[in-house]
């Protein structure tokens, strides 16, 4: 099975507590996930859940096509204000394995994606992955960026 990894770095102009209140509360995700995925967790959590190691997070989502599916997380690490790591139990990967790191910096947060991850399917995995998948990560998360920045503000480094 063929692995692929991204990186992704974002600073943001918030608290360290703030950025993490935000980013371990599953119901978030939709906020920063393009509009036409439909992405929409189905699990029973409300706004005041915060994601901890054994949490089961599902979704509805539709990746490509049109065609609808369900997605299951499992978070498996948390140490808190630094990082949590969610790993796909069931859906559209064969590999999905997703840490988010926060740091504290002057003036915010730094916070780092690193993404591990396979598509099935082998040959026509990898095809898949070259054609579309790994454009398509790479477009949700720079429609997260925008996002975040038009909740948050955009990060200017302290003089």
């Amino acid at each position: 099975m063929k692995t692929y990894r991204l990186e992704f770095e974002h600073n943001l102009p918030i608290p360290l507590a703030e950025t993490w209140d935000f980013f371990t509360s599953p119901l978030n995700l939709a906020k920063l996930t393009p509009p036409k995925m439909g992405f929409v967790v189905t699990s029973p959590y409300d706004a005041k859940s915060k994601v901890y190691e054994g949490m089961i997070i599902t979704y509805k989502i539709t990746p490509l096509f049109g065609v609808k599916m369900n997605w299951m997380t499992e978070i498996t690490h948390v140490k808190e204000h630094q990082y949590f790591v969610d790993e796909q139990r069931f859906g559209p990967y064969a590999l999905w394995h997703h840490e988010h790191h926060f740091t504290e910096i002057k003036g915010g947060v730094h916070m780092k994606d690193i993404l591990n991850y396979a598509v099935p399917y082998s040959v026509i995995g990898r095809m898949a992955n070259k054609l579309l998948v790994a454009k398509q990560i790479k477009q949700i998360f720079d429609y997260r960026t925008k996002a975040i920045n038009e909740l948050f503000g955009v990060y200017r480094r302290p003089a």
